[in-house]
């Protein structure tokens, strides 16, 4: 998968748009509603970047250098990579 791959997210996908945040805040991940995503590691804004698909509550991701991971999502809490993030202010 590459970015050229990326086709619109599903309705549901819309839900887990925003930032989500390691407890100790060090590490910040903003999924935008364009499919892509922003990681910030302590003070290095956009550390990482790259695509994101969601299927139902599972998440893909491909770094812009080509690198994969996933991820699921329970709830208000997203396990990463070995790593828990929480949302950061939900809008209702």
């Amino acid at each position: 998968m590459n970015e050229k791959s990326i086709s619109p997210q599903p309705e549901s996908a819309s839900s887990y748009i925003g930032m989500w945040v390691t407890g100790d805040g060090f590490i910040r991940q903003e999924l935008l509603p364009n499919g892509r995503y922003d990681e910030a590691r302590g003070s290095r804004r956009s550390a990482y970047t790259g695509s994101y698909l969601i299927y139902g509550n599972r998440i893909e991701y491909v770094d812009d250098t080509g690198f994969t991971a996933d991820g699921e999502f329970d709830g208000d809490v997203l396990h990463h990579a070995g790593m828990i993030f929480y949302r950061e202010n939900k809008t209702k």
